[in-house]
């Protein structure tokens, strides 16, 4: 009968222990097969676009600037550097100089008088705004600049949608108004928000000339 109870012992003490190893080896398979503790997993999660040589939209500092003069349209007097190698279009009196996220917009047109602080703030702004997406942040200024006194609008606004990425970019936007006998013309330079672009930017406007 000793025996018997000692069987009976030694078969319920391997029950319990390949009870317990199971139920062991079920929460470690579960353990596997979460995130770990303050992580988040995704499903079809892209991974984070490579990172440039140097932040989107910033200017290379090795940049080559060379002198643009128009050859026709409304006035041709003048000469501003404009970036080598970016791409130019050009429509009516104004044209365009655009790289990646930034862009030189030169427009040339006549006018009865120079330019004020009252006159832009009057007359300017209130078509940009028109004009320009989610325009914002207006401040006019008169700086100076090799050719002379100007006058600065600074804004922001929305860029146009990428027609292959759909994405939509917040700019920063410059427009210097330069004016002599009866021709204005206005350099506006833009590009995001976030670029540090105040040295090339003060390298265009301070090239201006008249002719």
């Amino acid at each position: 009968m000793a025996a018997h109870t000692r069987t009976y012992a030694v078969a319920g003490l391997t029950l319990v222990a390949a009870v317990t190893a199971g139920c062991s080896g079920s929460g470690s398979h579960a353990g596997a097969g979460s995130p770990a503790s303050g992580s988040t997993t995704v499903s079809g999660q892209q991974q984070p676009a490579p990172t440039e040589s140097n932040p989107p939209g910033d200017i290379p500092d090795n940049q080559v600037y060379v002198a643009y003069q128009p050859a026709s349209g409304s006035f041709t007097g003048f000469t501003v550097k404009v970036p080598e190698g970016w791409a130019r279009t050009s429509q009516g009196s104004t044209t365009a100089f655009t790289d990646k996220l930034n862009t030189v917009r030169i427009t040339a047109v006549s006018a009865s008088g120079a330019p004020t602080t009252g006159s832009v703030t009057n007359t300017v702004v209130p078509q940009l705004r028109a004009q320009v997406p989610k325009f914002s942040s207006p401040k006019v200024s008169e700086v100076n600049r090799h050719a002379g006194r100007v006058v600065l609008l600074t804004y922001q606004g929305d860029s146009a949608k990428d027609p292959v990425t759909g994405k939509v970019v917040r700019d920063a936007f410059e427009r210097y108004a330069f004016y002599r006998a009866g021709h204005e013309v206005d350099l506006t330079l833009s590009g995001p928000v976030k670029a540090d672009n105040v040295d090339p930017w003060r390298i265009v406007s301070d090239s201006f000339t008249w002719r």
